[in-house]
């Protein structure tokens, strides 16, 4: 564990960088004794100002709750991925499969292209959001139901019932985009490629308690995990309550992905491959790769947004698109490593 915590405080440290890096780089460039000045000015710790209120407003209104949203949003997929792939006991597991990203789109499609007036009229900018929220959780509980039988639910079924209902979410929003306007395809296609460029204060206050629940519960049932990969029926012997746990797990991860999918559209193989990079650098012990996830799943988006925003300035790149073109690599890499290993023709 000694070894782990220095692991820990390493990954701490690279988000840390990452995301002054981050807040530093862009249009309005901030050098590091700026930075330094304006965070001591806003803290009462100094009343010297050596940067100018342009710095000063792009710094707190802007950058500052971007990267915040990054770190949210990328430690809560890294880490309902880590927890999903220990689960599932399989690798290539991701939040994804019991159908919580499918089912965010298919709600956000909905409100796109029936354009629902009463959920704009309640919950006015944050009506998609809310949707996609809703549509997550919605589809994961049925996964879950489906795949229940007499109060026990055998992962297998659980994964082949996730791949239906995938499947039938993907067919529905295929309809709907289908019949959608030109303007309402435009607004589909940028939500689906994922971006931060909504990032708020308010947006970081809304998704900030759904995602610290994940993040802290996540990290308490790592040695339960550790105890699964043995096999269901070793890990009751050894007093773990698999059912509770399989719940929890559904529950924990919803939560943090529903929210993040709902704020920053679908951005993918951030839940698939961070765990991944830490189960081949350091170790498979679920309490590393479930903290360690969170950091470096953070660390990643926080670096993704950043060249996103700044490649083809004054545009901005999807970042969905980057995260896709970092992980395909690194999970076709996976497979051919699993071929390997299992012996597959």
């Amino acid at each position: 564990m000694k070894n782990y915590s220095i692991i820990l405080l390493g990954l701490g440290v690279l988000l840390l960088l990452s995301a002054a890096l981050s807040v530093c780089v862009g249009a309005v460039k901030i050098n590091a004794g700026e930075l330094r000045s304006l965070v001591a000015y806003r803290l009462s710790i100094s009343d010297e100002i050596n940067f100018t209120r342009q710095q000063e407003a792009v710094l707190f209104s802007l950058r500052l709750p971007r990267v915040l949203l990054g770190i949210l949003v990328g430690s809560s997929l890294a880490i309902a991925g880590a927890a999903m792939q220990g689960l599932f006991r399989n690798p290539l597991a991701e939040p994804g499969l019991i159908g919580i990203s499918s089912g965010a789109s298919l709600f956000a499609v909905l409100v796109i292209v029936l354009e629902v007036k009463f959920l704009t009229i309640a919950f006015g900018y944050h009506a998609l959001a809310i949707a996609a929220f809703a549509g997550a959780c919605i589809t994961t509980f049925l996964v879950y139901s489906v795949a229940n039988v007499g109060g026990k639910t055998n992962i297998a079924t659980l994964l082949l019932v996730g791949i239906a209902i995938n499947a039938l979410a993907g067919s529905f929003t295929g309809l709907l985009t289908y019949m959608s306007s030109d303007e309402q395809l435009r607004n589909i296609t940028f939500w689906s490629l994922g971006s931060l460029g909504g990032a708020s204060w308010k947006t970081v206050t809304s998704i900030l308690p759904f995602v610290v629940i994940p993040l802290i519960g996540l990290p308490l049932i790592a040695k339960q995990l550790n105890a699964i990969a043995l096999g269901e029926a070793q890990a009751g012997h050894m007093g773990v309550n698999v059912s509770l746990l399989k719940k929890l797990i559904i529950v924990l991860a919803t939560l943090g992905v529903g929210a993040s999918v709902a704020v920053s559209g679908v951005i993918g193989f951030v839940g698939l491959v961070v765990p991944h990079i830490l189960r081949m650098a350091f170790s498979a012990d679920n309490r590393l790769i479930i903290p360690g996830s969170a950091l470096l799943g953070a660390t990643v988006l926080v670096l993704a947004d950043l060249v996103s925003r700044t490649l083809v300035a004054p545009a901005e790149l999807p970042i969905g698109i980057l995260t896709a073109m970092i992980g395909t690599p690194i999970f076709m890499y996976i497979i051919f490593r699993e071929r390997r290993k299992r012996n597959w023709n």
